[in-house]
């Protein structure tokens, strides 16, 4: 079963079991065992190696990597500045500042957008920090948990990906082996990275059209009829506005200061690196860790100093930042023992092996690459496990540094990665944003899939005419790519609404 098709299975079975049940726990579970029994099959392991490898081989180990614990803290910590935030009455104080200035549902929804384009660093902070300060605001115009969900998640990965300062960049880079910059060829790369700006476009379209389909229009339709409530989150008259926005800019400046401090910013002599150099290179879980724990700690003597909260009350938000990510923390727990099964299996010798058995169709390999990367994404639950699988392949069908199917096949992977992360019930990102607008996740997942097919479906057609048109050269090509698949985005929107669907 390893390295063929049966590999892909078990996450299949359980995204499949995500969607009939929308039950998400259970549904991982199963993917797991099933993951477990393939492998005992395989291994000829019997029983005993069926549960060593689902639970210490699986479990265990992806929640005693320092990677993933890294991650788990992050979120711990970021809960804990959400309580801060909110039982310091800076969340209240900015909903009174929102209800002043954004006046309309639109408006909402435009703000939500900006705030999660500015917030480019990381992904998970993108997440979080969004929803805690948009929800609010969100509710009190009526715009339902599923929409404020997919308008944080389609400004988390998407604007990752195309941001050079950001944990993705220095992710992509370090899976380039070459001795070509990493960064320098994902900077390249942007410009065609269509689904990302595509599935920005087309959020800002939906708003301003004022329109929506599938089972988002019923969500939004429920959350004009009932009353959302505004959130009981004050426990002080003394927060104000910037309450809020002392402890999110500390977040921001301090993360990226811990980035570009794993990276070797701070290191002296031989080891020292310039700042894209110690972004490319930093290791983002220890950063969003060291930056996270900073800004925790400023943010307490900052409201001790400012009377707001006392030291008693800002350490009661410890165990209650902590509660409120547990859902979050256990559907990763059981995505990362997923993902480890389906590792194990040898999926991404089975996905290779379609991808060099293509090369000799070249033209049509951004589109190709687009939707395998898109479908290991989805399956996996992972962008970047997707870039180390085939972001190296590209390199090595295209050898020729300045051969324009080099950089669209990269940008297609890279863009098909982050499709597939964008819809997959099992992605952080996903599973972040559902906790950021606290959505049910399920819901969140079924109500954003037909947005993320519509955008797939142009980005596909604008990768075919990328690469049937890079023989003219990698700016023209770029710009009749842009051009088609702009004019599919918008077209296809306006006769969506016409005919109501």
């Amino acid at each position: 079963m390893a390295g063929t098709f049966w590999s892909l299975v078990p996450p299949i079975v359980a995204i499949a079991l995500a969607l009939i049940t929308k039950e998400v726990y259970s549904s991982l579970f199963v993917g797991i065992l099933i993951g477990g029994v393939f492998f005992a099959v395989d291994a000829q392991s019997g029983f005993t190696g069926f549960l060593d490898h689902v639970f210490s081989d699986g479990l265990i180990k992806q929640l005693s990597d320092s990677w993933n614990v890294g991650i788990l803290v992050f979120l711990v910590v970021l809960g804990t500045m959400v309580a801060l935030m909110n039982n310091a009455g800076g969340s209240t104080a900015f909903g009174d500042w929102a209800k002043k200035h954004i006046k309309t549902k639109v408006g909402a929804q435009i703000s939500t957008i900006c705030l999660g384009i500015l917030i480019f660093i990381d992904d998970y902070f993108n997440c979080l920090t969004v929803g805690s300060v948009m929800r609010p605001v969100a509710d009190k115009h009526k715009v339902s948990r599923e929409k404020l969900a997919y308008l944080i998640d389609g400004t988390a990965a998407p604007i990752c990906i195309i941001a050079p300062i950001s944990s993705w960049a220095a992710a992509v880079a370090g899976f380039v082996s070459e001795g070509e910059n990493g960064l320098a060829l994902f900077c390249k790369a942007i410009p065609f990275n269509f689904y990302a700006f595509f599935t920005i476009g087309m959020m800002f379209l939906l708003v301003i059209m004022k329109f929506d389909f599938g089972s988002m229009a019923k969500f939004e339709k429920l959350a004009q009829e009932k009353n959302l409530g505004e959130e009981k989150t004050e426990r002080t008259t003394k927060g104000t506005v910037i309450d809020l926005i002392f402890p999110i800019v500390s977040l921001i400046v301090l993360c990226t200061v811990g980035m570009i401090y794993t990276g070797g910013f701070f290191a002296s002599g031989e080891d020292k690196r310039n700042f894209i150099d110690a972004f490319a290179n930093s290791d983002a879980s220890v950063g969003l860790v060291l930056g996270s724990v900073a800004a925790l700690i400023l943010t307490v003597i900052f409201y001790l100093v400012r009377r707001v909260l006392s030291f008693k009350a800002c350490m009661a938000c410890l165990p209650e930042g902590f509660k409120a990510m547990v859902p979050a923390i256990l559907i990763l727990s059981l995505a990362w023992t997923l993902k480890a099964m389906t590792d194990s299996l040898d999926a991404s010798k089975y996905v290779a092996g379609i991808m060099e058995n293509a090369s000799h169709v070249k033209m049509f390999l951004p589109a190709l690459i687009f939707i395998v990367a898109g479908f290991l994404a989805f399956s996996t639950g992972t962008s970047w496990g997707t870039f180390g699988i085939l972001i190296p392949i590209c390199i090595a069908v295209f050898p020729n540094m300045d051969d324009p199917l080099r950089i669209i096949s990269i940008s297609a992977c890279m863009a098909g990665a982050v499709a597939g992360d964008h819809c997959s019930p099992i992605s952080d990102t996903t599973i972040m944003a559902s906790a950021g607008a606290q959505c049910e996740h399920v819901n969140h997942v079924s109500s954003q899939l037909p947005y993320v097919i519509h955008v797939v479906a142009v980005s596909f057609v604008t990768y075919l005419v990328a690469g049937l048109t890079q023989g003219l050269g990698i700016v023209a090509s770029g710009l009749i790519s842009w051009i088609v698949g702009a004019v599919l985005l918008v077209g296809s929107l306006i006769v969506r609404k016409k005919i109501g669907k």
